[in-house]
């Protein structure tokens, strides 16, 4: 790993504020200069490619042929920072509204208790086009989520890593992309579907044109459907769940692995809620949105390193059993130790001695 990227990424983890290149500077007590940073961000940009590279050890070592690759797509809000090609105004699904900040996919590896992002794009709007209803110029991306989808998928076949299964939320569940899992990446997938997604429930109904829609199926064991447009049979499983607020929610979960029980399909889908985990710790365990950063070039290269940071932070919680936000905090409390001690040095007056009375009321 470079040397500046290798500092640049301890540094991401070690910090608790705004992540800048005079401040990486400063606790190197400026053997490294802040040009000298951020020159690393602004020279090349790095890639998904990059990333394996430096990925590709941790999934080796714990790989096996039931893991699963999981995708699935964040922002990282940027809502202060200027508008540009990489931060923009994106749909927040969570939020049910319109955010300004970096989207992007990920493609996690997760193979027993070991979660690491193999293949990531950033959503990058380079058009501009105008609003027909508005008439306000617009940004848009001239590569869509679901190319990106199928690219990471394909990367991570032709980079040889083991696993069985895909897992994505609704978004990805088109037809193309389950053609593609299963034809052209030879894997398996269990995806849910959208409620008014229509199906039919035997081959003479698919011939004949009879779909229905998926949230009428009713639920059983060994239940198969064919989506409209989809050549192959699909296991269903719907799946009742409360989620962090208490409220109920339906899964319509379907598998191309048609042998699977629905216990099964419950039990390898609940590994897709570890994106959740690893989006979190991004965000508040490797200083993803904590950086500065002007350039689409160095915002693009800060998101690098903060994925690096979080294949170290899972590398270390391996090696210690400890999860990052428990690393995070030892971190933190060793760090504050050591500025008290070096509090200590300045001899500060105690409250209660003359001395700081005096000091005081001076």
């Amino acid at each position: 790993m470079n040397q500046i990227l290798d500092l640049y990424v301890d540094y991401l983890i070690s910090s608790t504020s705004y992540t800048t290149a005079t401040g990486l500077s400063r606790v190197t007590d400026n053997r490294i200069s802040h040009d000298k940073v951020t020159r690393f961000l602004s020279r090349r940009e790095f890639t998904s490619s990059d990333l394996w590279g430096i990925a590709k050890s941790i999934c080796k070592s714990v790989e096996r042929e039931d893991a699963v690759l999981v995708f699935d797509d964040s922002i990282e809000k940027k809502p202060y920072t200027d508008e540009n090609e990489l931060i923009s105004w994106h749909f927040d699904h969570a939020e049910k509204r319109s955010v300004k900040g970096i989207n992007f996919i990920t493609a996690l590896y997760q193979s027993g208790n070991c979660s690491a992002p193999v293949g990531y794009e950033l959503v990058r709007k380079t058009k501009k086009i105008t609003n027909s209803k508005t008439g306000r110029e617009q940004r848009k991306a001239p590569v869509s989520k679901n190319e990106h989808f199928r690219n990471l998928l394909i990367q991570a076949v032709h980079n040889k890593l083991k696993f069985k299964y895909v897992l994505a939320d609704s978004w990805f569940a088109s037809t193309k992309n389950m053609h593609f899992i299963k034809h052209e990446a030879k894997k398996e997938f269990i995806m849910p579907l959208k409620s008014n997604r229509l199906v039919a429930l035997s081959e003479k109904d698919k011939a004949e044109g009879k779909f229905v829609r998926i949230d009428s199926v009713e639920p059983g064991e060994n239940i198969l459907v064919w989506p409209k447009g989809v050549e192959i049979a699909l296991r269903f499983s719907r799946q009742v769940f409360k989620d962090g607020d208490g409220v109920t929610g339906i899964l319509y979960l379907v598998s191309s692995d048609i042998e699977l029980t629905n216990e099964q399909i419950s039990t390898i889908y609940k590994k897709r809620w570890k994106v959740e985990v690893y989006h979190q710790s991004l965000k508040g365990n490797a200083s993803l949105e904590k950086s500065p950063a002007k350039t689409p070039r160095t915002q693009a290269n800060h998101f690098f390193a903060s994925l690096c940071a979080y294949i170290r932070l899972e590398c270390v919680s391996h090696m210690t059993k400890l999860n990052h936000t428990a690393l995070k905090n030892k971190i933190y409390t060793e760090g504050l130790k050591r500025a008290m001690i070096e509090l200590k040095k300045y001899n500060p007056p105690s409250f209660l001695q003359p001395e700081f009375i005096s000091l005081l009321s001076a």
